[in-house]
């Protein structure tokens, strides 16, 4: 998962222009956004309008390295943090603001939302939008796509299955998504939306993959069923489903544990 936070040597390797496989599908990089270690994307709700800041979703580890355990709620940033806003191409629009972390934690998912300083009509003016958050849980077999603001680079793959529990270092993570191989994420795709390609809808966010076959530990995230049995796939991808957050959400963005439904970790 650490991995996941990109080096500067692979920063440097993208500035000599080594470019990445074309996007095989209708989903491009509309909605996506690059931050300065992580890919992410501007997220809306079903019944989001206009006039609503807009949301980004990226992965808590994005944030910082969070404890098991720790849950970051309505925190005010000290200084605002910027997301490159991209359009179908991957070709930069505008630089997004944000200084409010509305949500963020490694425990139980791997998930953090950025309320941005523009509305969600402000984006559409400047000729892209947001992606919409599915209300549902997906299926296997879906064809997804992984798409990498930072990279500027679509995966393609289906949804493998599900995991009980994913269990990585200190984290662990109820319910992941398991990427057939195909999806051989990088350093750098964290964060990451998975879009069902059929609706254009995120069901998930990228956050992880098995490196060198360990066990449970950094960058080797391993599966434990229901019944404790563990399994390792060596070079197998994971993300955290997204549909839980829809139930989070009041009118306005606004961010309401309490709600009915709303099963994320809580502080």
């Amino acid at each position: 998962m650490a991995r996941r936070l990109v080096v500067s040597l692979l920063a440097a390797i993208a500035a000599l222009g080594v470019t990445t496989a074309p996007a095989q599908a209708a989903v491009d990089f509309t909605g996506t956004v690059a931050l300065n270690n992580c890919s992410g994307s501007v997220v809306r709700l079903p019944n989001s309008t206009a006039a609503d800041k807009a949301l980004v979703l990226t992965n808590g580890h994005c944030v910082n390295l969070m404890k098991a355990g720790e849950v970051v709620v309505d925190r005010t940033l000290p200084r605002a943090r910027t997301f490159e806003l991209l359009n179908g191409s991957g070709g930069r629009i505008t630089t997004l603001s944000s200084t409010k972390l509305v949500y963020a934690t490694m425990t139980g998912t791997d998930a953090a939302f950025y309320r941005l300083d523009q509305t969600y009509g402000q984006i559409q003016q400047s000729g892209s939008r947001a992606l919409e958050l599915s209300a549902s849980h997906p299926v296997a077999k879906t064809d997804i796509r992984v798409v990498s603001g930072y990279w500027k680079r679509i995966y393609s793959c289906q949804v493998d299955g599900f995991v009980y529990q994913l269990k990585e270092a200190d984290w662990t993570w109820r319910d992941s998504l398991r990427y057939t191989s195909s999806c051989n994420t990088i350093g750098g795709t964290s964060g990451s939306p998975i879009i069902d390609n059929a609706s254009g809808k995120v069901v998930g966010v990228n956050n992880t993959g098995n490196e060198s076959g360990a066990r449970c530990t950094m960058n080797n995230p391993c599966e434990v069923d229901a019944a404790g049995k563990v399994t390792v796939r060596k070079g197998i991808n994971y993300g955290q489903q997204t549909f839980d957050f829809v139930a989070c959400f009041g009118p306005g963005t606004t961010l309401n544990l309490a709600l009915p439904g709303c099963k994320v970790a809580k502080p």
